[in-house]
Order: C-alpha cells, then structure tokens, then sequence
C-alpha cells in the first residue's frame, strides 16, 4: 500500500470535490462532525482535542485554515508550518477522514456547505458563539465543545 497517497487523498483542495463524498456518508447514515483551526505546530492538545472530536461521530471532517488566513488571524510571524506541512500531519492522523482548506476568517460558508451533523469547538467558546451554531442546529444537529488540554497551545509553544 501506498501510505503517503492514502494520506494524501484526505485533503481536499476544492470543497466541490467533497460532494459526492459527503453524499456516500450520507446515504450510509454515518454522523460527519466537522471542526477547523490553524494546528500550525501539531502538539497533544491537538491530538486528544481531534480525537474526542472523532469519537462523536463516524466521520470526522478538518476545515483547515491556509497561510493566508493564519497570517491574518495570527500575526505576520504565522504559521510555523505551511498550509500543506499542516494538511498532511492532520491527514496521517487515523481519525481524520478529509481536510479542507478555507481562506476566509471564518469557515462559515465551509459549514453551509458540508452540513454536519455535529459542529465541535474548544470550551474556550460558548456554544452559542461558535460560527455555524445557527446552520447546524436549523438542520436538527449538535454543538458540542471539547475541554482544552492544559499547558498546550501553539501560542505558548
């Protein structure tokens, strides 16, 4: 088998390409939770935020900020790793299933567009704050935050 092309093939470059993916989970009844952020230096605050984030559902979807984004968001000595260093690390993860790129502030047009059945956020957010809330529970679904790993973040790394 070729591994670095089945990582590969998680990260999708063009949201319309997601489609007849998104369809196949769905005809399955499988549960798409979708999460996003920068994850410019990959550490365990990642790891076991993405993997409980996995465990509410089948498939677990990473909007996935790009360079210019960050830059944006985080100041002009970020990201650390480039947007495709990032795919890729997030991608060789077992639980992640696609990686999206978004280039806006925000992912909100992300979530229109893939309509998960569970949106997650780190507890630093209220539910109700979280971007997507809105579309998410229109469409009957979840809004679940995730409690932090102390002593991690990118920033104090």
């Amino acid at each position: 088998m070729n591994y670095l092309s089945f990582i590969e093939n998680k990260i999708v470059r063009e949201k319309e390409t997601l489609i007849h993916t998104l369809s196949q989970w769905r005809f399955k009844e499988e549960k798409i939770v979708f999460t996003n952020g920068c994850f410019d230096i990959l550490h365990r605050g990642h790891i076991e935020y993405l993997a409980q984030a996995a465990g509410l559902g089948q498939k677990l979807v990473i909007g996935l900020n790009t360079d210019a984004s960050v830059k944006r968001l985080k100041g002009d000595k970020r990201p650390v790793n480039n947007q495709e260093a990032r795919a890729l690390l997030l991608a060789s993860l077992l639980f992640t299933d696609k990686i999206i790129f978004f280039d806006d502030d925000t992912p909100l047009e992300l979530i229109r567009f893939i309509q998960p059945d569970i949106l997650v956020k780190g507890s630093d957010y209220k539910p109700e704050e979280i971007v997507g809330y809105d579309i998410v529970k229109a469409k009957g679904g979840e809004i679940i935050t995730i409690d932090l790993t102390p002593g991690f973040s990118t920033t104090s790394i």
